[in-house]
């Protein structure tokens, strides 16, 4: 396992206010809102999710990172675990085009309203069972989904993405090193089921024999 940093590209880019977070509305009201992961989450207020998900292209700076740092090419297939609305997926298709691209959601609304040239693609599914052959994707990636996951679920993602790669894997979650990113988290996050330090992920990572990449998004 490498950690290698493409998320990081653009995380830092955002402005959030953390005490904002949990003074403006009842955060266990929008957190019930959100876990929905229906039109709330994706394009109603920003208290309770996004505050309209709406492409802008920031993903092409990291689908090119990828396709450059794991040798990508054309005919090769990548699959992306918590694809959203596909911007990822598209971003891919203009990185490297000719490639064959994947997604899975467990947002109804998300696969509803993906982006079109990769809704054909797409689909709901769940990332503790992934509707796929063993090794059939070249390269793995699931950005910012894996936390959202209990436990029982989280362990059962990681071997799933092990076991439908045949090559190589990436995985971004939120994590926290220090007592104020643990609860700028706390206060930040909508959907997390998964607080862990980088060691406790180092161990489910291990655990579960997942051999791919990862990188760890924190709220300094």
């Amino acid at each position: 396992m490498a950690y290698k940093e493409f998320v990081g590209l653009i995380h830092k880019s955002t402005t959030r206010d953390y005490l904002a977070r949990v003074t403006q509305r009842d955060k266990a009201e929008v957190a019930e809102l959100a876990i929905q992961y229906d039109y709330d989450y994706w394009d109603g207020s920003r208290e309770t999710g996004y505050g309209g998900y709406r492409y802008d292209g920031r993903w092409l700076k990291v689908a090119e990172a990828m396709v450059k740092t794991y040798g990508i090419k054309p005919g090769m297939r990548i699959l992306d675990v918590g694809s959203g609305k596909g911007f990822l997926l598209h971003d891919f298709l203009t990185a490297c085009p000719g490639v064959e691209v994947a997604g899975i959601d467990i947002s109804r609304y998300a696969i509803e309203h993906t982006m079109d040239d990769v809704k054909p693609f797409v689909q709901v599914a769940d990332a503790a069972k992934l509707p796929f052959p063993d090794k059939h994707f070249d390269l793995v990636v699931s950005i910012n989904t894996l936390h959202n996951l209990y436990n029982y679920d989280l362990w059962s993602a990681f071997r799933e993405i092990e076991r439908v790669s045949r090559g190589a894997k990436y995985i971004c979650v939120e994590a926290y090193r220090n007592e104020r990113e643990k609860v700028n988290l706390m206060y930040w996050q909508l959907t997390c089921r998964a607080f862990h330090t980088p060691e406790e992920w180092a161990f489910v990572m291990k655990s579960t024999g997942y051999t791919g990449d990862h990188e760890f998004i924190f709220f300094e």
